[in-house]
Parts: C-alpha cells; sequence; structure tokens
C-alpha cells in the first residue's frame, strides 16, 4: 500500500554501494591529479608531450600533483575492486542481479519504456507499488554499470600497470596497448560521472531524504499514488 514502510536494500547492497560510491569519489579526485601530468590521449602504445594525440584535453600540465594523485588512485582502485567483487559475487549467488537489476518482462514491453521515458522527460518519478521495484531505464544503466563500465575501468587500469601487464600481457592485446588503455579508462571514467551525476539527480527528483534513507537503513515509504 501507498505509505508503507517496506524494507528496500539488504545490508550487504547499501555497504558495498557506499563504498564503491566513497572510492569512485576518490579516484576521480586522484584521476584528474594524474591526468593533468599527461593531459593527452594516445591510441597504441607510445604516446608524450609534442606528439601528435588522438585527443587533446584543455588542461593545464602539472607534474607537482602526481606522486599523491597516483597513491590515492591505487588505494581507492583496490577499494572499489573488493567492494564490486563482493557485491557482483553477493549478487549472483542470491539472485538479486537476475531479480532486481534485470527488466522483468512487463518493463520491457514498448508501451512501458515509452511511459517510462515520457516520466523522465517531465521528471515524474514512479509512485505507489511501481517504486517497489527499479524501473527499465534504472535496470539497464545500473546493469550497464555493473557488467561493463566498471569492468572496463578496473581491466584498462591494469593495463596501464607494469606490474601486472608483466603477468598478464593478454591485457596489451585486450586494448591494443597502453596508451589505448589509458584512453579507454579515460572515456569509461566520463561515462561513469555522467551517470553519477544523472544518479544524484534522480534522488533529488524522487525524493532525496526517502530514497537516501533506504540506502542507508533499508527501510523506504512507498510513495502515494498520484493523485491521493
Amino acid at each position: 500500500m501507498s505509505g508503507a514502510i517496506i524494507r528496500r536494500h539488504s545490508g550487504w547492497v547499501r555497504v558495498t554501494h557506499w563504498l564503491s560510491a566513497a572510492a569512485f569519489l576518490l579516484l576521480l579526485v586522484s584521476g584528474i591529479a594524474i591526468l593533468l601530468a599527461l593531459p593527452n590521449l594516445y591510441w597504441g602504445e607510445t604516446g608524450a608531450l609534442g606528439a601528435p594525440a588522438l585527443i587533446e584535453l584543455p588542461l593545464p600540465v602539472n607534474l607537482e600533483q602526481t606522486g599523491w594523485g597516483r597513491n590515492l588512485h591505487f588505494l581507492a582502485a583496490w577499494v572499489l575492486v573488493i567492494a564490486g567483487g563482493v557485491y557482483l559475487l553477493i549478487g549472483m549467488i542470491s539472485g538479486h542481479i537476475r531479480h532486481d537489476l534485470v527488466p522483468a518482462p512487463d518493463q520491457v514491453q514498448p508501451a512501458h519504456l515509452a511511459q517510462e521515458i515520457s516520466d523522465h522527460l517531465r521528471l515524474r518519478p514512479a509512485r505507489g507499488d511501481e517504486a517497489r521495484r527499479y524501473n527499465a531505464l534504472q535496470k539497464l544503466s545500473y546493469l550497464v554499470v555493473v557488467l561493463l563500465l566498471f569492468p572496463v575501468m578496473v581491466l584498462s587500469g591494469l593495463t596501464m600497470s607494469p606490474g601486472f601487464t608483466t603477468a598478464f600481457p593478454e591485457l596489451f592485446t585486450l586494448f591494443g596497448g597502453r596508451h589505448s588503455a589509458r584512453t579507454i579508462h579515460f572515456l569509461a571514467g566520463c561515462l561513469l560521472t555522467l551517470f553519477l551525476i544523472v544518479h544524484v539527480a534522480q534522488v533529488f527528483i524522487g525524493g532525496a531524504w526517502n530514497l537516501t534513507r533506504s540506502m542507508i537503513t533499508g527501510r523506504y515509504v512507498l510513495p502515494p499514488e498520484r493523485g491521493r
């Protein structure tokens, strides 16, 4: 019933969510510091300041931030890998990914998808019983983030590690070279940052206190149906 308090997120989902969010913010800050040392992106195995670049970013060159940036980036990356690995493992074993992230058959019907897109464009969040589950657009975006963007970020980041590629040179073949991996890493990071911005905006649109509380305590109050 509308107005009822339901349990929306399991404890392990909440913990891994906040650990991943904190790690990603640290990766974003430290990644910018690292990027300032070489604000150009290349394709292949070689690339340096003054060489033709695939993408030239309008950023100043600053070599003084690289040291702390690399250390923080390395630490935050492992926090993200561990939290993400735990989420995927428990998510697959418990059925969370299959039941909660894969769109239900009724959600992929053209009429339902069209209504969801219309509601999003008009900034109208789900209400009543429909708010018990993620909508199809949420589910699809979460699947892309969890199963595609985060793995690409992790693997492309490891490809830039000489120690790791010594043990697993296949990563060079997978990404086409160290600088190709750096470019893919940057682009995946941009997409994840865009997802974060939209995600936070949707939280405010859907009720910041109710949604944030549900991700802290697990308790979520179902919004009343429209017109009530």
